[in-house]
């Protein structure tokens, strides 16, 4: 890192690399979530191969039923985007989006060789309807490995990487992490998954985000604010 960058507040670096390749970064984030979502749906709604039903473990009777838990299942569409939005080059962009993409694809053919779902909870659904709309879109199917938490984790980590590249102070760093931890949570809370679909997407999401950070054009490089 330069020194001009060393001096500038963390704040300034990070809204002047926000409008750089808007176009690029806001054109290419709705078209991969469009593309996978189009992926998903369609094996969620023609599985190729019998359904897998997961088990419950011990893990999962620690987490009760949490119907305000959706805000925060839902704010991953936000999470998400944030850092694509960090990135400065286009390099750094494609390069991160292939990292992603390979993270969802990986999950996608797991979903084709072997479908599963999360076992029927005993709730009425009718009593929650922000839930049961959910259910209703997002029946709970392509379960394991959950990608709501690999792209999560795999989202955390490099925007951690990214604030502590700007210098960001600590308390920056553990409103992402407490961010991620309530997505994870999430998902748990509002029934969508069982905890072995959590842990198998937190070691999905781990290992892409420590491989792309290490190939990655300027994953492991300093802060660079050129248009290149």
């Amino acid at each position: 890192m330069n020194e001009s960058s060393q001096q500038t507040p963390w704040y300034r670096q990070a809204a002047a690399v926000i409008p750089m390749h808007m176009h690029l970064k806001s054109i290419g984030t709705m078209l991969f979530i469009s593309l996978f979502f189009g992926a998903y749906f369609y094996l969620l709604k023609a599985p190729a191969y019998p359904t897998t039903v997961m088990p419950v473990i011990w893990l999962d009777h620690l987490v009760g039923f949490q119907p305000m838990a959706m805000s925060m299942y839902i704010s991953l569409w936000v999470y998400v985007s944030l850092p694509p939005a960090l990135l400065a080059t286009r390099r750094e962009l494609y390069g991160y989006g292939l990292a992603m993409a390979g993270t969802c694809l990986a999950g996608l053919i797991v979903f084709y060789f072997w479908p599963t779902a999360v076992p029927a909870a005993d709730i009425d659904w009718a009593q929650y309807p922000d839930v049961e709309f959910l259910k209703s879109m997002d029946a709970s199917g392509n379960a394991c490995p959950s990608l709501h938490v690999a792209t999560a984790v795999f989202s955390g980590i490099w925007l951690n990487h990214l604030l502590r590249r700007f210098g960001a102070p600590l308390w920056i760093l553990i409103c992402n992490w407490t961010w991620c931890i309530a997505i994870v949570y999430s998902t748990l809370a509002t029934r969508q998954h069982v905890a072995v679909d959590v842990l198998a997407g937190l070691m999905l999401g781990v290992l892409a985000a420590t491989l792309s950070l290490r190939l990655c054009p300027g994953g492991a490089s300093k802060a660079r604010h050129s248009p290149a």
